[in-house]
């Protein structure tokens, strides 16, 4: 039998605590007899999956590991799907993968039962406790197909993005290395695990390393900044809006409450944000509040991490950092030439082992993503600034081209959440006869806030200054609050033309 370096690197840890909540741990030997029990039921009377796609429905917690090991030491393909989806999405993603196997637990299989007769899918539920038999596993070259994860990017139907072992291990060992992971590392886990952020950056990270994860079924920030104050974690990972969420809390929070929960994350070793743009403006406030500069990153579900702040150097706001270990990263221009010098915007374009190998079921489309055949267009735009990248935002929605330029949403978006009356922003480009396309800002007001639209424009067009933005571009309306998760462009399209 020839294991995976995955499950070869939990045997280095064999006696170590891989998972801990308030009622029980789990030891790194308990998910390695675990999951080749579950990859017995898998196999059933076969010898190997032989790549057949198993859909995963299973709460973020150690059995989240055992499931996936499992249907990894059986030879198929994982597709974690998320708790939350509706029965429409979980249809598409079961029928668009050829899904055989369905794995849950006693406690959700009645949300996926149904849909599982209707698509004749074999559903298997594991349970807590399990007889022990000898079995034999297939032996797993790391070139087979491991994962398939779903992402709509910014057109048509979602596709499947089809990762190898090979692939993920790759992912892995840039990131160890990078941020140095440690076996004495503990972490919160409490990103959903249908994206790469949480089954590769913290799952497979802290596995491959023998750290210890403690999970969440969600971000509960009373439970876990408790567990902050009491300095159980090492290594801190977030999207930008979670630590928004704790500026909120930790500046509304009583002195002798706040101080110990701002000493747990002083005494952390890395705390990472990733899966969206952090505002420079949040960066320097968390800083200022707990002395942790954020490390901010680069990453899609079709490359893992590409590019990083350092682990040791300057962690610069605004920025994503230079390439990772292993990584290859090049600009190319609109007009088909590389771009080596800085200050001058491309297209990301990244190249290197751990890039996926196709989307699933779409040879065109794959065959389309890639220049040379090896360098994958990540369809985002970026500028080189003193060595280090910065995100513009994607060519088919954050780029807006106006006389001759090209301006980045995301920048604008950051500047003008400086302004002391606006929680949230968006920034399109929309129709323009004499520049092709006019900067528009939708926004959100704070609390108990008062803005006069002329002002506000007055206040735009000064400090997008900086971006060279003409200043009869900037169109201005105020949307109600609660309302920007429900903006699109073709909606704020016709909100500036009512309000022109």
């Amino acid at each position: 039998m020839s294991e995976l370096l995955i499950i070869k690197r939990a045997m280095l840890h064999r006696n170590f605590i891989a998972f801990k909540n308030e009622f029980s741990e789990q030891t790194y030997q308990y998910l390695l007899d675990r999951s080749e029990q579950l990859a017995a039921q898998l196999l059933e009377n076969e010898s190997d999956l032989k790549s057949a796609t198993v859909a995963m429905l299973i709460p973020a917690d150690s059995d989240f590991v055992c499931v996936q090991w499992a249907i990894w030491r059986a030879g198929g393909i994982m597709l974690p799907l998320c708790l939350s989806a509706t029965q429409p999405e979980w249809e598409y993603s079961l029928s668009d993968s050829n899904t055989s196997i369905v794995i849950t637990t006693q406690e959700l299989k009645h949300e996926i039962s149904d849909l599982c007769n209707k698509l004749k899918v074999r559903l298997l539920i594991i349970e807590s406790h399990h007889a022990k038999k000898e079995i034999v596993l297939p032996a797993i070259k790391s070139t087979r197909p491991a994962m398939i994860l779903y992402t709509s990017g910014t057109t048509d139907k979602p596709k499947g993005v089809l990762t190898t072992h090979a692939n993920i291990e790759a992912q892995i060992e840039s990131l160890v290395a990078a941020w140095k992971w440690q076996a004495s590392d503990r972490i919160p886990l409490f990103l959903p695990l249908h994206h790469i952020h949480g089954i590769i950056n913290v799952i497979c990270c802290a596995m491959w390393s023998g750290a210890l994860v403690e999970p969440f079924a969600r971000f509960d920030i009373h439970a876990i900044t408790n567990r902050v104050r009491q300095d159980a974690y090492t290594i801190f990972m977030a999207v930008p809006t979670i630590y928004v969420k704790l500026i909120q809390m930790l500046e509304s929070t009583e002195k002798d409450r706040r101080d110990p929960i701002i000493a747990g994350f002083k005494n952390m070793r890395l705390m990472v944000s990733g899966s969206a743009a952090l505002p420079a403006t949040v960066h320097d406030t968390w800083f200022n509040l707990t002395g942790q500069k954020l490390l901010e990153r680069y990453g899609m579900t079709e490359i893992g991490m590409a590019l990083s702040n350092p682990y040791d150097g300057e962690r610069r706001p605004g920025s994503v950092g230079k390439p990772l270990p292993g990584v290859n990263i090049r600009l190319k221009s609109d007009s088909g030439k590389f771009i080596e010098v800085e200050n001058e915007p491309g297209e990301i374009q990244i190249s290197g082992p751990g890039i996926f190998k196709e989307y699933w079921n779409r040879p065109q489309i794959t065959s389309e993503s890639f220049d040379e055949e090896i360098w994958f267009r990540t369809g985002d735009m970026a500028v080189i600034e003193h060595g280090y990248y910065r995100i513009m935002g994607r060519l088919s929605t954050d780029i807006i081209k106006s006389g001759g330029y090209k301006l980045s949403a995301l920048e604008i978006e950051s500047t003008l959440l400086q302004h002391p009356h606006i929680s949230e922003c968006a920034v399109v480009g929309i129709e323009d006869e004499t520049w092709g396309e006019a900067v528009a800002v939708a926004v959100v007001l704070k609390e108990a806030t008062a803005l006069k639209l002329e002002e506000f424009r007055e206040w735009c067009r000064a400090r997008l200054s900086v971006y060279k933005i003409p200043k009869h571009l900037v169109t201005v309306a105020a949307l109600p609050k609660n309302a920007m998760g429900k903006v699109v462009k073709k909606e704020v399209n016709t909100l500036f033309k009512q309000s022109k």
